[in-house]
């Protein structure tokens, strides 16, 4: 079972390597394939390849999942010209606690930029903790009002 999950890591980041590009990208690939090479033959010698601690290590990343997204945004449609974007953090993070405004920020300029218009003008932000069992979370929201070229209103 070890030399099933060392050669399933291997290969594992022998295809994620081979998706760069460039001359250096042979190089990394051997890099990559060394480091998760050591760690799994380090994890064998301090006896982490057990199946309680591999269970463990499951649990924690399914709870944890590194790959998913910090913030949770929904972009709600009120009318016309308004929307209420609305933020939600992952429960477990590590960090990204001062970003909120500045992703409300950037989703409403991305749907300036979508709907084709000039602006928008920020009417309501709020931010909180939303304190649900087991793990608090962040969250942020806000209404935007969407605004047409001043000198172009046909635009």
């Amino acid at each position: 079972m070890k030399h099933a999950i060392l050669l399933l890591l291997l290969a594992l980041t022998s295809a994620c390597g081979s998706l760069k590009s460039g001359a250096n990208s042979a190089v990394t690939t051997v890099n990559d394939s060394a480091g998760v090479i050591g760690g799994v033959w380090m994890a064998q010698q301090l006896g982490y390849l057990k199946p309680e601690f591999l269970a463990g290590a499951l649990v924690a990343y399914a709870i944890y999942d590194p790959l998913a997204p910090t913030w949770d945004i929904q972009i709600i449609e009120l009318d016309a010209d308004h929307r209420r974007i609305d933020l939600g953090m992952k429960r477990l993070s590590t960090g990204g606690d001062g970003e909120a405004h500045r992703l409300f920020a950037r989703t409403a300029n991305r749907l300036v930029e979508k709907a084709g218009y000039a602006g928008y003008e920020e009417l309501r932000y709020e931010e909180g903790i939303d304190s649900t069992r087991p793990w608090a979370r962040r969250i942020a929201g806000g209404e935007i009002r969407l605004l047409k070229s001043r000198q172009f209103p046909e635009m």
